[in-house]
């Protein structure tokens, strides 16, 4: 288990984040169209993984706004935003914000990303929601690099995931 702060509330997630080196969970994830996708899909391309709890909160779609400017500038990288957000939401914000440079996935249909990555909040307000994390994999699917935000309200840390690109 993993603690978290909510506007300085303790509240907890059913674990740690895979750790740096690690081969990352297989996933299965639904894209705007309703379509499935896989982690393994992805194979050679490199992934940062933006989750968080949903794009209605201003944290969050401050994050899907940064990283869709950062995917501009990255090679063979691609940004993955993941939610439980319902696929239409997705859609709807991006439409409204003009995000196109990152893949908005949602987790909805069963919960089992949150759960293999470690990051659904178990009590508090969020309960069943994911926690702020970034997750950044290599092009075979190992981790260079992952963050819990430890308040959920903080952002994450942008410049160290991208860096985590770089190395």
């Amino acid at each position: 288990m993993a603690s978290v702060t909510l506007k300085g509330n303790e509240i907890n997630t059913i674990g740690t984040l895979p750790s740096t080196g690690s081969k990352a969970p297989e996933f299965v994830l639904t894209k705007k169209d309703l379509s499935s996708i896989k982690l393994s899909d992805y194979k050679g391309s490199r992934l940062v993984l933006n989750i968080f709890p949903s794009v209605d909160t201003g944290t969050c779609a401050k994050s899907v706004r940064q990283f869709n400017e950062e995917a501009t500038k990255l090679e063979s990288t691609i940004v993955l935003c993941i939610s439980k957000d319902l696929p239409f939401a997705q859609t709807r914000f991006c439409g409204a914000e003009g995000i196109d440079n990152v893949e908005m996935l949602s987790d909805f249909r069963d919960g089992s990303f949150g759960k293999s990555y470690n990051l659904e909040f178990i009590d508090g307000p969020f309960v069943g929601l994911h926690s702020r994390a970034v997750v950044v994999l290599d092009e075979n699917g190992f981790v260079l690099y992952s963050e819990q935000v430890p308040e959920i309200a903080d952002e994450p840390n942008y410049k160290a995931a991208l860096e985590a690109l770089i190395k």
